[in-house]
């Protein structure tokens, strides 16, 4: 491929992941504005949340699947595009239900986006520099979720609380001609769409996650919770029968035979359980219970949110060096490590002298877990499946965001309160505990991720874009 036409693609798809990956936490900081200026209450927080990262998740194997079928430039200009004007919705929402709304639109064009930057990337770049671009975009899509409280923040102090989804009009607007004019063209795959696939999935996480949210408020032994939970359960594991036995599954269940595949897609489950859930509560514990503004809150969380741009430099090497699975053990301890010392030091008087310190061992450890993950999951399939084998491994994360946020606000509710700051303090804290102990279950399984192999030294291949014509990035 020509050089023009893979720094295109590198600078089109990197803007892209960091547009999108940027929306899972831009919200956060600006959740204590959105509760008062919409009325909204916390089951709405969590919708607000939630209904992004959860059509996001379950729709990301079938944005990818878009791509081969229909072409990866022309599904990743349609989301840009979808993502685009969902956000303009969501600044223009007049109540929190079309916020909500606007939000899962948001989710669906995400989904078509993400998964298609990195297989694009994958096939644009020489095997010999595949592994530092794809460290390259999994830090920059890790620096879209960290720097989301501090840019919300700032926005949300400086305008308001529906600029952090108009910033992403005019960015949209320029990358959506980009990726039609300056891609190159590939040709598309005859490839059919697992629908009944993608039903039953869509039904049975939204039963269970409906569930988890609706706990507290309805009760846990209430026909509401209890069926869909039950439902929500059934249709899942209906799900999994069904992609074993198809011929054209979404989700290749033979993938999770290999031992690298199956490992790293639940320590990325656990990472974001943990990561996402707790930084939902941590967020508004500093507005809420400590007063500060949303930049301020954005502001001390910044040792957090910048360590991995400090660190994925450093680590990108030395995973090509030693392998992902050391970067990724004691990127989750530190993670685990931070949130338990933000759990243990929860209070309306705790200084920020005690706090610092576990947003910067925080950051450090979500610096080693983004780095070599995409590579690590890639390294672990056939050349033919690494498509399908990336879209998986971001849904698989996406879901664990969203019940993250489900469990760790389930929780919260059930100890905790907005009613006054002690109550809110006790039931962050024991929120953000659970969290921490997933982290550190992410840490013992990603023990179990293979060494140091030729997916890291020579980093495998994508699928071939089709021919390429002439110089324009896909």
């Amino acid at each position: 491929m020509p050089p023009n036409t893979t720094r295109w693609t590198f600078v089109v798809t990197t803007l892209a992941a960091f547009m999108v990956s940027l929306d899972n936490l831009v919200v956060t900081t600006a959740l204590p504005a959105i509760r008062t200026a919409l009325g909204a209450g916390l089951e709405d927080l969590e919708w607000t949340v939630n209904a992004y990262t959860l059509t996001f998740g379950v729709l990301l194997l079938t944005g990818a699947s878009l791509g081969e079928r229909f072409g990866r430039r022309r599904i990743l200009a349609l989301g840009i595009a979808t993502f685009t004007v969902a956000s303009a919705f969501a600044a223009l929402a007049p109540n929190v239900g079309t916020l909500i709304a606007a939000r899962a639109v948001q989710g669906v064009g995400g989904a078509m986006i993400l998964p298609l930057t990195l297989t694009m990337l994958s096939a644009a770049v020489s095997p010999e520099r595949r592994g530092a671009a794809l460290g390259v975009w999994g830090a920059v899509s890790g620096l879209g979720v960290a720097f989301g409280p501090l840019v919300g923040g700032a926005i949300v102090d400086g305008w308001a609380w529906q600029w952090i989804f108009w910033i992403n009009v005019p960015v949209g607007l320029l990358l959506a001609p980009l990726a039609l004019r300056r891609l190159a063209p590939d040709r598309p795959l005859a490839q059919r769409l697992d629908l009944p696939g993608l039903a039953l999935i869509t039904v049975g996480l939204f039963g269970l996650v409906w569930g988890l949210v609706r706990g507290n408020a309805a009760g846990w032994g209430s026909r509401e919770v209890v069926g869909s939970l039950i439902a929500g359960g059934i249709v899942t594991a209906l799900f999994v029968a069904w992609e074993a036995r198809t011929e054209h599954p979404m989700l290749p269940l033979r993938l999770f035979r290999d031992r690298g595949f199956a490992a790293s897609n639940v320590t990325a489950l656990l990472f974001s359980f943990g990561m996402f859930g707790s930084i939902f509560l941590l967020a508004q514990f500093l507005q809420t219970v400590q007063g500060s503004g949303p930049f301020e809150a954005g502001l001390k969380m910044l040792p957090w949110t910048a360590m991995p741009m400090l660190v994925a430099p450093l680590a990108g090497p030395l995973s090509d060096r030693i392998g992902g699975r050391p970067l990724l053990v004691v990127g989750l301890l530190m993670q685990a490590a931070g949130l338990g010392w933000l759990a243990a030091n929860m209070s309306a008087d705790t200084a920020y002298s005690m706090q610092w310190p576990a947003f910067v061992i925080s950051g450090i450890g979500m610096a080693l877990f983004f780095v070599p993950i995409a590579n690590v999951v890639l390294g672990s399939v056939p050349q033919e499946d690494t498509g399908v084998a990336s879209g998986a491994n971001n849904a698989i994360r996406e879901i664990g965001g969203v019940f993250g946020v489900a469990v760790l606000a389930a929780v919260f509710s059930h100890t905790g309160s907005y009613a006054s700051a002690q109550e809110y303090s006790d039931g962050t804290s024991i929120a953000t505990w659970v969290g921490a102990g997933v982290v550190l279950a992410g840490a013992i399984a990603a023990l179990f991720v293979p060494g140091l192999k030729r997916s890291t030294a020579e980093p495998v291949a994508a699928p071939a874009a089709g021919p390429v014509p002439e110089p324009l990035p896909a």
